[in-house]
């Protein structure tokens, strides 16, 4: 799959121009064939612009400028949209519209207060979106914050379950491939999976995925771990420290959305760095 183009969703906060102006970012970018940047801005829906004491048009129309011709600069063709109404849906709306490959959108670390903009629009997209979804971390609690894992995909530490959708967010590595060195895959059996012993299965499939990565030229480890999936994909996030969490996210029905505590969505919320997360498609 050769990518095109990334929509980069931005709050116009301190902590999305960092992500804007890295260059390394940028780079990897690049390196994975996005060609084009829809950098979209969502004003929400009780913001008015008549509000006093804040030009708003004005400071969104500079920094969307000056966004621009930073991105431009790095080599890419860029559109500028600004939206109004609730973020994860808008950011979804223009996905859609313009055919983007992805989405990235950035993050501070947990922090309560600020979880609940930026944390809770990156939450929500984890939950809604149809094309692959980068959430890029950025320090918090910093006036001049930094990316916290600058290159994105470097290091990647993949979490599998051998399920279909584990299978979809696997086959992204093979573009991925061209900004990654090296590859880790972790397998957690959970006390619910031990219907027999597993483990000769699971490792017999890890190697099987650790020849098709030594196929794209890539160097892979691979590791079981035993308990909950989410707490020890974290654990292992901790234990490696890649630049990158790759996993794939369950498609769930309506009714299923409200059943809260997902992998993904928990990996979302709590990983330390970057988490790049595989939709299934949008029939699914």
């Amino acid at each position: 799959m050769s990518m095109r183009s990334a929509v980069l969703a931005t709050d116009l906060s301190a902590a999305s121009e960092t992500m804007i102006e890295s260059e390394t970012g940028l780079g990897c970018l690049e390196r994975i064939g996005i060609e084009r940047i829809h950098v979209v801005t969502v004003v929400p829906s009780n913001v008015h612009s008549g509000m006093p004491g804040i030009d708003f048009e004005k400071r969104r129309r500079n920094a969307l400028r000056r966004y621009r011709s930073t991105i431009e600069d790095a080599g890419f063709e860029v559109e500028t949209h600004v939206v109004r109404g609730t973020p994860h849906r808008r950011i979804n709306g223009v996905a859609g519209s313009v055919g983007a490959d992805m989405i990235l959108v950035g993050s501070r670390g947990k922090s309560p207060l600020e979880n609940r903009v930026i944390g809770s629009t990156a939450r929500n997209l984890a939950r809604t979106t149809v094309v692959p979804l980068l959430v890029d971390r950025i320090e918090r609690g910093v006036d001049d914050p930094e990316t916290i894992r600058r290159h994105l995909f470097k290091r990647t530490l993949f979490a599998t379950d051998f399920s279909e959708n584990a299978d979809r967010a696997f086959e992204a590595l093979e573009y991925l491939r061209h900004a990654t060195e090296e590859v880790t895959l972790v397998h957690v059996e959970s006390p619910k999976d031990q219907t027999a012993d597993r483990s000769p299965d699971a490792e017999e499939r890890l190697g099987s995925l650790v020849d098709r990565l030594d196929d794209w030229g890539l160097d892979a480890r691979t590791e079981i771990r035993h308990g909950d999936p989410a707490t020890e994909i974290l654990a292992a996030e901790r234990e490696h420290d890649p630049s990158t969490l790759l996993v794939g996210s369950r498609g769930r029905s309506r009714l299923r959305r409200l059943l809260l505590g997902s992998v993904s969505e928990e990996i979302v919320a709590n990983a330390a760095g970057n988490v790049f997360l595989v939709p299934p498609p949008r029939s699914a």
